[in-house]
């Protein structure tokens, strides 16, 4: 059941998707060289040796539609291309396949230029990404590709969720708890309950590094209300007049203290204070006291030390982290740290921690709720679905774009990593999200394997 739905009876979550083709062109991964001399030659021998069988002689080798064409191989499908090489091997003296440089122009920061295809696939399709020749690329890494989920085999039959044989959950509710209960005479509770916004994705769209552009955040206000999750966006565009305004957090900059609190169908307001400057952390205590309604978001840095926060009134903190921070090394182990450090302290349960924390791909959601956090804050992906120029600053955005095509894209791509992620849930035999939160049980860090492995062999060394 979404937080903006009028009707407070039960429906069972489901994200409707459609395809979004692309507004600009991707480079095709393959180059196909074919000469076109030795085709026509070749064509027409083959039609005296079967004395004019059209169907044989003009044969495609190609189960993937590349030399579909009405004129064949003399102008082929460059973008059906898979690089199977059955036409070279066939061939081999008539058709080259070779990889395009052209896609290089796709990388992003973090991401090689075959994962931002698999994100603009999700964007275009909603659908899991499946390749039938298997996982090509490398098993281990730094940064979130040293950290691997352990999902077993045995209860993968029992967990089902992403065909809808079973229901998992993944919903999840932000606001503060209270520590204790504490009740009276008449056994009711004595301390009000925190106010609680419930959303039904661990993923909360962040716009507050878009550019100053209200298409932009329409768009994002608009896939948050269909997805039934947050949109976070500079306090110019949170407008509930404009936009659905009980899916929105509006974002106060530093040194601003007005902003506007709105709240739909009985959902308390929603409001985050930029505090990424440690002289502005006591505006968070004083518009706690000035809001006792409202759900208030602390954005910190990463590596602030959470536990004072907390103990001064912070229920809800966003932490960020820069670009240098979410392409190190460490950044899992930060993560881990940091909630172990709640813990340890006894305050972890009286948060709900929001993390940008260089969530690029499907799976980085599961692994960062797993090193401890409740919701992950998207921003790049965002970007690289909406087919955002990102080299310019600010970047550009397609001048076709409508509000149709955008909210389309994101809501496909939220659709594609929720199923990912119901995938990783049902492998791990979890009902729901909750549970996977810091769940360091169902990880497995590459270096501690190898270290475990291989550490007594003598001229062993850590993976750099």
């Amino acid at each position: 059941m979404t937080a903006s739905t009028e009707s407070k009876t039960y429906r069972r979550y489901h994200l409707q998707t459609q395809p979004m083709p692309e507004l600009t062109p991707v480079p095709p991964r393959f180059r196909v060289r074919v000469k076109r001399h030795k085709l026509i030659a070749l064509v027409v021998r083959e039609m005296i040796e079967t004395r004019g069988d059209l169907r044989v002689s003009l044969s495609r080798p190609c189960v993937y539609g590349v030399f579909s064409r009405p004129v064949g191989g003399l102008w082929p499908r460059e973008e059906n291309c898979v690089g199977c090489l059955r036409c070279t091997v066939q061939y081999p003296e008539m058709v080259r396949v070779e990889p395009n440089p052209a896609r290089s122009r796709l990388a992003a920061p973090g991401l090689a230029p075959d994962q931002v295809d698999t994100i603009l696939y999700e964007a275009r399709t909603g659908r899991v990404p499946v390749r039938g020749a298997g996982y090509r690329g490398r098993f281990g890494g730094t940064s979130w590709d040293g950290m691997w989920l352990d999902m077993s085999e045995i209860v993968r039959p029992t967990r089902d969720g992403i065909h809808g044989r079973e229901t998992i959950s993944t919903a999840v509710e932000i606001g503060g708890k209270l520590p204790t209960l504490t009740f009276d005479d008449a056994g009711q509770p004595v301390d009000p309950a925190p106010p609680l916004r419930w959303v039904e994705l661990p993923f909360v769209l962040d716009g507050t590094g878009l550019a100053d552009t209200t298409p932009v955040a329409a768009i994002l206000a608009e896939t948050a209300f269909r997805a039934g999750t947050l949109a976070l966006l500079p306090a110019r565009f949170a407008d509930p007049g404009s936009m659905t305004g009980d899916q929105l957090a509006a974002v106060i900059p530093s040194g601003e203290t007005d902003g506007a609190l709105h709240g739909a169908d009985g959902d308390p307001p929603l409001l985050e204070l930029d505090l990424l400057d440690p002289a502005d952390r006591q505006r968070g205590a004083l518009r706690r006291a000035e809001s006792p309604g409202a759900i208030l978001v602390w954005r910190v840095p990463l590596g602030t030390d959470l536990a004072p926060l907390i103990t001064e009134g912070a229920e809800v903190i966003h932490v960020v982290a820069t670009i240098e921070q979410q392409l190190a090394p460490d950044l899992p182990r930060q993560l881990r740290a940091m909630h172990e450090a709640l813990v340890e302290a006894g305050l972890r349960d009286r948060v709900t921690l929001i993390g940008s924390v260089g969530v690029r791909q499907a799976e980085h959601a599961a692994k960062a709720i797993a090193c401890g956090l409740d919701l992950v804050a998207l921003d790049l992906p965002l970007w690289l679905a909406l087919q955002a120029d990102l080299g310019s600053d600010p970047p550009r955005f397609p001048q076709r774009m409508s509000l149709e095509w955008g909210t389309g894209r994101l809501q496909n791509l939220v659709a594609s990593w929720r199923d990912q992620l119901l995938e990783v849930l049902g492998a791990m035999g979890l009902r729901e999200v909750r549970r996977l939160r810091g769940e360091l049980g169902r990880t497995i860090f590459q270096d501690e394997m190898e270290r475990e492995a291989f550490g007594e062999i003598a001229g062993w060394e850590p993976t750099a």
